[in-house]
């Protein structure tokens, strides 16, 4: 059995779905990061059968951590201050998503200009309409 470390401070990001992690990963940029990040992969779980978990060490929480919400709703965030869970809790989707996920309408202007930032808001009926053409998109589960 492989054993990680617990960490002093930081977050643990638990219950990913089995085989999502690196996506989670990547969309959080967690490459570019200067803090110790362990990516477990297939972590046997009582509740879930097979999960994916993320610990990020240190007293800085990544930025786009709001996105966890939209991207699996099994998602348990824990933040660690002092070796002690401080605050643990499931992120709600956000209104906002940012070069999260890309628009799929061939006549949207972000097919068309490359660089054009991908925006999705939140609509009353809870699914993400594009800001550009309205192109709506179900919430991840």
């Amino acid at each position: 059995m492989l054993n990680v470390e617990s960490i002093q401070n930081g977050v643990v990001i638990d219950h990913i779905t089995a085989g999502r992690g690196m996506e989670i990963y990547h969309l959080l940029h967690l490459e570019n990061s200067r803090q110790s990040v362990a990516l477990l992969r297939s972590v046997r779980s009582q509740k879930y059968g097979n999960k994916d978990l993320i610990k990020i060490e240190g007293t800085q929480i990544p930025e786009r951590m709001d996105i966890l919400g939209y991207l699996d709703n099994r998602i348990t965030l824990i933040i660690i201050r002092d070796g002690k869970v401080e605050k643990k809790y499931h992120p709600v989707p956000p209104k906002l998503l940012k070069n999260v996920v890309k628009c799929k309408n061939p006549r949207c202007i972000t097919s068309i200009e490359p660089e054009c930032d991908h925006y999705f808001k939140m609509s009353p009926s809870g699914r993400y309409r594009c800001l550009y053409c309205n192109q709506e998109i179900p919430v991840r589960r």
